[in-house]
């Protein structure tokens, strides 16, 4: 097997103690995760494209996904008493990535011309709102076709261009 020397500063050593310490005492195999990780993140960093992290799942209690990609576009709408925001991500592999995320329900059992319902909306006022929980989900499909009924149609057809067009446009100005 090879061998690569690495000189580590004074300053390092310390770094690089403790990752031997989190890999159980492999320090190589860490540095080559983290290699692995950097050189993917980076060159995905020079094509256009972003790390992305989304929490899906109940509000308060889901989990975080990361994934690298480029927003297409994000849409949000009211359906009764619930906001949904959409977004759809172009993946680095060329897949595209729906996130949706939904508030929580609310009702107050008062009439929504009440200006101290409108003031508890904003924020303004005391509530003694009755909230089903807020979720968010994530889905991936292999062609933007695919989002067809998933997303609104006006946001479908709002990004339907954006979808085959490269992450970065290199201009020759």
């Amino acid at each position: 097997m090879p061998n690569k020397t690495i000189y580590v500063s004074e300053d390092d050593l310390a770094l690089f103690q403790r990752a031997q310490e989190l890999s159980g005492g492999n320090l190589s195999q860490a540095i080559s995760a983290a290699l692995r990780r950097y050189i993917e993140m980076e060159e995905g960093r020079q094509e256009g494209y972003d790390e992305i992290i989304v929490e899906i799942g109940l509000q308060g209690v889901g989990r975080k996904q990361r994934f690298s990609g480029v927003l297409l576009g994000e849409w949000g709408r009211t359906t009764g008493s619930r906001v949904e925001m959409f977004r759809v991500y172009r993946s680095r592999k060329g897949k595209f990535v729906l996130h949706v995320d939904r508030s929580p329900d609310w009702t107050d059992g008062s009439d929504s011309d009440n200006w101290l319902s409108w003031r508890t909306l904003l924020g303004l006022g005391d509530s003694s709102w009755g909230f089903v929980q807020g979720e968010s989900t994530l889905e991936v499909v292999d062609s933007f076709q695919d989002l067809r009924g998933k997303v609104p149609d006006e946001f479908y057809e709002l990004i339907a261009d954006l979808a085959e067009r490269p992450a970065v446009e290199d201009l020759d100005i």
